[in-house]
């Protein structure tokens, strides 16, 4: 039965591309950064308590690579706003229609979209990773996974997703299908209790045990942000939210990021992080002024190409860093994706799209 009330537009368009283009970035950058063998590294899909006392270490005694420690560490936060908004727009976009939507046309759409994103990025990948040092050697069965969005559930897929941020593709596919044969249109109760059956299962494991990784390599360790942003688009008051102040949401934007940090001192905290990370970016690009939401915006606009073709500009560009020249690399590696993610997008809008 449903029992879904109004839908809620407390997020406008402009807003919901800032955010992805903030949440690109700060992927883009982490991807770049936690390459250098000397930047901290992050606690993703398993918790180490010792990165995050390297952390504390860098910040208490802050040189000049400070801000490459920060987006090593932090970066990778920007995937937990994706699924975020992932959740917020398949209720924006479904479930104000009258008409049911069929289980298989839905999960067939979803699925040739992400690979008319994914095959050109892809492509364009395998041929710079050939040419460039320390090609990596693609298995044929690991490859027809990945075309078919099932290789996060392998063995050891840290190991076997190449490039690694690909990893994302088959993530939202599972939780496309999760959504439309247990959340569509269905009473907020049954997305609290994947919340909490998938907290559960991951607040058991050890904290960095091979269990734990995988799971977070899979729909277990998205559900939270993803159901969130579901609810947040059902039932959270528009016009109250709409009302509050540039200052109120810069404060929210602040206690988040604080309590984001609080977050990273335990296991069983950190398995909420999320929900901070969310919070604190949806209060930054509420509290920026209109005028300033535009290069955001932009970059979220072609934030699906950015996706796709950070990991081979990453090859190209992480020598220059590696051998002395940190911000020149990184620089050009930013200058170098913004330029070929507007091209690639030009190249996937001319796939075509699949039918709805």
């Amino acid at each position: 039965m449903n029992t879904m009330t109004k839908t809620t537009a407390w997020l406008n368009r402009d807003e919901c591309a800032a955010l992805r283009g903030l949440a690109i970035m700060a992927i883009m950058l982490h991807n770049y950064c936690h390459w250098l063998g000397f930047a901290v590294k992050e606690n993703e899909y398993t918790f180490n308590a010792a990165n995050t006392a390297r952390l504390w270490d860098a910040m208490a005694h802050a040189d000049a690579n400070l801000p490459i420690h920060l987006l090593s560490y932090f970066g990778h936060y920007g995937v937990p706003v994706f699924l975020f908004l992932s959740g917020f727009g398949l209720v924006m976009k479904y479930e104000r229609r009258p008409q049911e939507l069929p289980a298989w046309r839905f999960a067939r759409y979803h699925y040739m979209k992400l690979l008319r994103m994914m095959v050109p990025g892809f492509v364009a990948f395998i041929i710079v990773d050939a040419i460039t040092p320390g090609p990596f050697r693609f298995q044929a069965e690991n490859v027809v996974a990945q075309m078919l969005m099932a290789i996060n559930l392998l063995p050891a897929p840290d190991r076997i997703i190449w490039p690694g941020p690909y990893w994302f593709f088959g993530l939202m596919m599972q939780l496309y299908i999760v959504y439309r044969l247990a959340l569509y249109r269905r009473h907020w109760a049954w997305a609290a209790a994947l919340v909490a059956l998938c907290w559960a299962a991951q607040a058991a494991c050890s904290p960095m045990g091979e269990t734990l990784n995988r799971l977070r390599y899979n729909c277990i360790g998205g559900m939270l942000v993803f159901c969130t942003g579901l609810l947040a688009a059902r039932h959270l008051p528009a016009a109250r939210l709409n009302a509050m102040g540039r200052p109120s949401w810069a404060a929210v934007s602040l206690v988040s990021a604080a309590l984001l940090l609080a977050c990273c001192t335990s296991f069983q905290a950190w398995l909420w992080a999320p929900l901070a990370v969310v919070a604190a970016s949806v209060g930054l690009v509420k509290a920026l002024p209109a005028a300033w939401l535009g290069p955001l915006s932009w970059l979220g606009g072609i934030s699906a190409a950015m996706f796709v073709a950070h990991p081979l500009l990453r090859k190209v560009f992480i020598p220059i860093s590696r051998r002395g020249d940190i911000y020149d690399g990184l620089l050009l590696y930013v200058i170098a994706t913004v330029a070929v993610s507007w091209m690639f997008m030009i190249i996937i809008n001319r796939i075509p799209k699949p039918k709805a």
